[in-house]
C-alpha cells in the first residue's frame, strides 16, 4: 500500500495540450499578414488609380484606344485641340519584342538551368547560381547601355545575315535596309533580362523530379540525358511554362532599357528586324515629359491596358509553378 501511494505521487498528471499561440506568435503573425496585405492593397491602390484616371479616355475613345495607330494632338489657330489617341501600335511592339525575348531567352535559360541542376560540379554550382541570381538586380539601364554600346554592333551583323536568308518570311522581312535599333535587338536584351527569372523557375521544378523515377531510368540503361528527356522534361513541362509567362511579365513592362535602344517610331512595324517601332511603356516615358492633361490621362490609360496584361500573365504563370510544385506532375 506504501508503495501504491508513493507511485500516486510521483505519477505526473495528465499534461494539457492547448493549440492557442503564445503571444510573440500572434504578434509575429498579424506582422506578416499587415505586410502581405499591404502588398495586395497597394497593388489595388495602383490598379484603381490608373483605372479612374483612365476613365474619360475609354468612355471617349472606346475599343479605337485599344485598335488606334495614331497618336496625334493638334492644336488649331482658334487654339482648339484635337486628339486621336490610340495605343495600337505600340501593343503591336510590346507583343512582337517581348516574343523576341521569350524565343531566345526561355531556350538559354532551360539549358543553364538543366547544367545547374544536373551537369555542373557542386564546388562550382553554387558560384553560378549566385552569378545568375545576382544578374536579376542589375539596373535596366545596365542593360540599355549594355545593349546599345556592346551587344548592337554584332546584333546588326545577325539582323542582315537573317534578312539576306529568310527574308521570304514576312516577320523578317524590311521595307528598308535600316536594321539598327530595331526590336530584334531589343528582345535579345530583354532575353537576357529574363534569364535569371525563367532559369530559377525552372530550376526549382527540375530539383523536384521525383527520384524514384530519376533512378528508375538509370536503371533501365537511360544515359543523362535521355533520363533528362524522358523524365526530367515531362515532368517540368508546366513549371516551365510558368517560368516563362513571368519573363514574359517582366518583358512587358521594361522601359529603360527597351527606350535607350529601341528607334521609337510611333506606327506599326511587323517586321522584327527593321528599325523602328516601340512598346507601351516607352510611349509613356516619351510622351510623358511634355504630356497635356488630357494626354496624360490617356497615357496613364495605356498604363493601365499594360497593368492588367502584366498582372493577368503574372496570375497565371503563379498559378501554373504552384501546381506543378504541390502536385509534382
Amino acid at each position: 500500500m506504501i508503495s501504491s501511494a508513493l507511485d500516486g505521487k510521483m505519477t505526473p498528471g495528465p499534461r494539457e495540450i492547448t493549440s492557442n499561440p503564445r503571444l510573440s506568435d500572434k504578434f509575429f503573425r498579424a506582422i506578416v499578414t499587415s505586410f502581405g496585405f499591404s502588398a495586395l492593397i497597394i497593388l489595388t491602390l495602383i490598379g484603381a488609380f490608373l483605372a479612374v484616371r483612365g476613365f474619360q479616355i475609354f468612355k471617349s475613345e472606346g475599343l479605337h484606344f485599344i485598335t488606334g495607330f495614331k497618336w496625334d494632338v493638334t492644336i488649331d489657330d482658334a487654339g482648339e485641340v484635337t486628339y486621336d489617341m490610340g495605343i495600337g501600335a505600340m501593343l503591336v511592339g510590346t507583343i512582337l519584342i517581348s516574343t523576341v525575348a521569350l524565343v531566345v531567352g526561355v531556350p538559354l535559360s532551360i539549358s543553364v538551368a538543366l547544367f545547374l541542376t544536373f551537369y555542373a560540379p557542386i564546388r562550382i554550382r553554387t558560384f553560378l547560381i549566385s552569378i545568375v541570381d545576382l544578374m536579376a538586380a542589375f539596373p535596366s539601364v545596365l542593360f540599355g547601355l549594355w545593349g546599345y554600346f556592346v551587344l548592337m554592333p554584332m546584333a546588326t551583323y545577325w539582323s542582315k545575315l537573317l534578312y539576306k536568308y529568310l527574308n521570304w518570311i514576312p516577320i523578317f522581312d524590311a521595307p528598308e535596309k535600316f536594321f539598327e535599333r530595331s526590336p530584334f535587338i531589343a528582345g535579345l536584351v530583354l532575353a537576357i533580362m529574363i534569364i535569371p527569372i525563367v532559369t530559377s523557375v525552372s530550376r526549382e521544378v527540375f530539383a523536384q523530379t521525383p527520384l524514384d523515377r530519376v533512378q528508375a531510368a538509370y536503371a533501365l540503361g537511360a544515359t543523362r540525358w535521355g533520363m533528362i528527356r524522358t523524365v526530367v522534361l515531362p515532368f517540368g513541362t508546366n513549371g516551365v511554362i510558368g517560368g516563362a509567362m513571368l519573363g514574359l511579365g517582366r518583358a512587358f513592362g521594361e522601359t529603360v532599357a527597351v527606350y535607350t535602344i529601341l528607334n521609337l517610331v510611333f506606327r506599326p512595324n511587323w517586321h522584327i528586324l527593321y528599325g523602328a517601332g516601340g512598346n507601351i511603356a516607352s510611349l509613356i516615358i516619351l510622351k510623358w515629359g511634355e504630356a497635356t492633361d488630357l494626354e496624360t490621362n490617356a497615357l496613364l490609360a495605356a498604363g493601365f491596358v499594360l497593368f492588367l496584361m502584366t498582372l493577368g500573365v503574372n496570375m497565371g504563370a503563379n498559378f501554373i509553378v504552384g501546381r506543378t510544385l504541390k502536385s509534382g506532375k
